[in-house]
């Protein structure tokens, strides 16, 4: 039988042989050539058209041969055989043989060739990242941070301050119940684990992205790897970071180390790191003296002190015993606390309210919230930049000075409890002593910084009274008076005259000074005594009031209370002007009575008051703002002015100093006896000395001085003011 040899036009043979359209060359095929393709036409079966199954496409060997070179001969086996699993994988939508939706799924083959590509390609990044993590040469700032060291005037070291305090112990030296007590709390598989918690990552993650808040899962490494290498940001960047540090850290450093250094840079509150100053801080004792049950308090700060601290209040109390009984059970449960020790704790170990460490009571405690909050101004120092520590401030206090000055007011404080117990728990003592060149050498703050916070040589509370008398004195020499509408000006001196008798009316220029009830102004001078004519130095030296409100009146009230600023009393505690503002309604601090009478002893030049000299940082000097100084009144205005100062101390205090010393006071009451002053300067220091009574819990009034002070030569602000200054001589 003959077969019939089928050649599609497209056939590659015809298209390298002769012509079809030639039938010489046709003619001339030899019978076994058509024999052989009879033959393979019989064997192959002819395909319908439109039905022919289309080609696989021959990717990764088609790519096999275009490589070159020793590298391509090389993979070209792998590759090879690797080619029919690529072809495999490769997904071709539709998918044959599939209906629906389940067309345009990937194969189960495809699902397993992306999960084992996703947990290669993650594996290479990670160990990347690790290969890439350096640990950290550098420590973070507050795993760092010191405390600020404070000196008095002569070099010496005064106090030791900073909102971090912290001492390193070895491990050796914190006892294992401490060790396991934070080890339950916190990581009790921390000598297990790799120095991290993939569980505990895993979920920290999903809390973080998935729900958009953060959730704990750190190890005591990854805990430690936080405190003192990385920042306390929530973000996954950190976390990774951490997490790969931690991995480092745990193959270069033994579980021990990291461990110890966990307990000494970990945050326990109330201003401390470290299980050391923890210990001291919640208890009064040394890590090396605690029992496991304090070990658990302390093991729960790690929480959250603001959280578990108990003295903070009922809620925090609840969380604290709670989460002390818990981990004393886990303590149990992982074998390091055995039942019988357990049953020995049933009582929650109440810890101190207060910080025994920071908590002195002292009057360092003053002078360091002054020294502290004038180097952050004048060095311009950020809260945050100073309580990172490590400064040294050299003060200008005198230690000399300050223990005399803290003496003779405590004498003066027990004293009025012996003879007036009940009105002595309203009086209030301040004091100051300033250099003519602005130094504060000495104050006295208060009773206790721990009951009395704020700082009674620097506040603002009563108003001066007579003895804001220099101040108008001074303004009247400087500017001269003006008795009448539109006259110039007229100097006056020393020796000018005033009417000095009680309740002589005010006069302005345009005439008598009316009150709103429509009543003529008058002063009144002490038991309403009358002088008589009296010359203007006389009367400072005698502490006439009347002669000195009717010249703040000649002068202009402006001008009193400009020469009262440019002396040193600030523009905001001088008050209103009225004619009671040149009898002392003003109500300046200790600090800026000292400085303004200090600037009629420097011959007028005023220096505002400082309380440091220099600062410095790890051996390098930080700058710091020299004080403002100038011109307040001429030299000539400023020695009448000491001239009638140094007349009122003999007058009040004849034979108290040689007749050679150059020493000058005055007192100062009020109208109403509810404040009494002391302001003189010796050996170019001054000092302000006020007592005054105000029931601070009640209101703000002030209240009598009887039965604390009597007015006189014998008030209790001199024999303060004298025992702070001596000698005199």
């Amino acid at each position: 039988m003959q077969l019939r040899v089928f050649r599609p036009k497209s056939d590659p043979t015809r298209a390298s042989g002769p012509s079809a359209s030639d039938p010489t060359r046709a003619s001339e095929a030899s019978p076994a050539s058509e024999a052989s393709r009879a033959s393979d036409g019989a064997r192959t079966p002819r395909r319908r058209a439109g039905r022919r199954k289309p080609s696989r496409p021959r990717i990764l060997p088609h790519a096999v041969t275009r490589l070159t070179g020793p590298l391509a001969r090389r993979l070209a086996p792998f590759l090879a055989v690797l080619a029919p699993w690529a072809r495999k994988l490769k997904p071709v939508y539709p998918r044959r043989g599939r209906t629906g939706w389940r067309r345009w799924m990937p194969s189960w083959r495809q699902w397993i060739g992306l999960a084992f590509s996703g947990i290669g390609l993650t594996t290479l990044f990670l160990v990347v990242a690790y290969a890439a993590t350096d640990i950290p040469e550098n420590l973070n700032s507050y795993a760092t941070q010191q405390d600020n060291v404070y000196f008095w005037s002569d070099g010496t070291p005064m106090a030791r301050t900073g909102w971090v305090q912290r001492q390193a112990m070895p491990l050796k030296d914190i006892p294992e119940d401490v060790r396991w007590a934070v080890l339950a709390a916190e990581n009790e598989s921390f000598y297990s684990d790799p120095g991290i918690s993939f569980k505990g990552i895993t979920r920290a993650l999903w809390r973080t992205v998935g729900k958009g808040d953060t959730e704990g899962g750190s190890t005591i490494t990854q805990q430690y790897v936080k405190n003192v290498y990385l920042t306390q940001n929530q973000t996954v960047s950190r976390k990774f970071t951490e997490a790969m540090i931690s991995l480092k850290l745990d193959n270069k450093m033994s579980k021990d180390k990291i461990l110890e250094g966990y307990l000494n840079t970990s945050w326990f509150g109330r201003g401390t790191y470290g299980i050391q100053r923890a210990a001291q801080a919640y208890y009064g004792k040394d890590v090396s003296e605690l029992n496991a049950s304090e070990a658990a308090f302390l093991a729960s700060l790690l929480k959250g002190a603001g959280l578990y601290d108990p003295t903070l209040g009922p809620s925090n109390h609840a969380r604290a015993v709670k989460r002390w009984k818990w981990t004393l059970d886990r303590m149990v449960k992982i074998g390091k606390l055995s039942k019988d020790e357990r049953a020995k704790y049933t009582t929650f170990p109440e810890p101190l309210k207060r910080n025994p460490l920071s908590d002195t009571g002292r009057q360092s405690d003053y002078l360091v919230e002054l020294a502290s909050q004038y180097a952050k101004d004048t060095a311009h120092l950020s809260d945050k930049d100073f309580d990172l520590g490590g400064y040294q401030i050299y003060t200008t206090f005198d230690r000399k000075r300050e223990t005399a000055l803290t003496d003779v007011v405590t004498k003066a404080r027990k004293k009025a409890r012996e003879s007036a117990p009940k009105t002595t728990k309203t009086a209030h003592y301040g004091a100051a002593s300033v250099a003519a060149d602005g130094r504060i050498v000495a104050v006295y703050g208060g009773p206790d910084h721990r009951t009395q916070g704020y700082n009674e040589s620097n506040a603002a509370t009563v108003p001066a009274g007579s003895a804001f008398q220099p101040f108008v004195y001074a303004a009247g020499l400087e500017h001269g008076v003006v008795k009448q509408r539109d006259a110039p000006r007229v100097p006056i001196s020393p020796d000018t005259v005033y009417d000095g008798d009680d309740a002589v009316p005010v006069h302005t220029p345009e005439g008598p000074y009316w009150d709103r009830s429509g009543r003529k102004v008058a002063a009144h001078n002490d038991g309403k005594k009358s002088f008589g004519p009296v010359t203007l130095r006389k009367a400072l030296a005698q502490s006439v009031n009347t002669p000195f409100m009717q010249l703040g009146m000649d002068t202009g009230l402006d001008k009193v209370k400009e020469t009262a600023v440019a002396s040193g009393l600030l523009s905001s505690s001088v008050g209103p002007q009225v004619p009671a503002l040149s009898t002392g309604n003003a109500r300046p601090s200790a600090i800026r009575m000292a400085s303004g009478y200090a600037t009629f002893d420097a011959a007028g030049v005023h220096t505002e008051p400082y309380s440091v000299l220099r600062i410095t940082r790890n051996g390098s000097d930080v700058p710091v703002d020299r004080p403002l100084s100038g011109q307040a009144v001429s030299t000539r205005v400023a020695q009448q002015v000491d001239d009638a100062l140094a007349d009122a101390f003999r007058t009040a205090h004849p034979g108290a100093a040689p007749a050679a010393a150059r020493v000058t006071g005055k007192a100062g009451t009020t109208e109403d006896d509810t404040a009494a002053w002391y302001v003189g300067s010796a050996r170019k220091v001054t000092t302000a000395v006020v007592l005054y009574r105000m029931d601070l819990a009640k209101s703000l009034e002030p209240l009598p001085l009887k039965g604390i002070d009597t007015t006189g030569t014998g008030s209790v602000p001199y024999a303060i003011w004298e025992g702070a200054m001596k000698p005199l001589g």
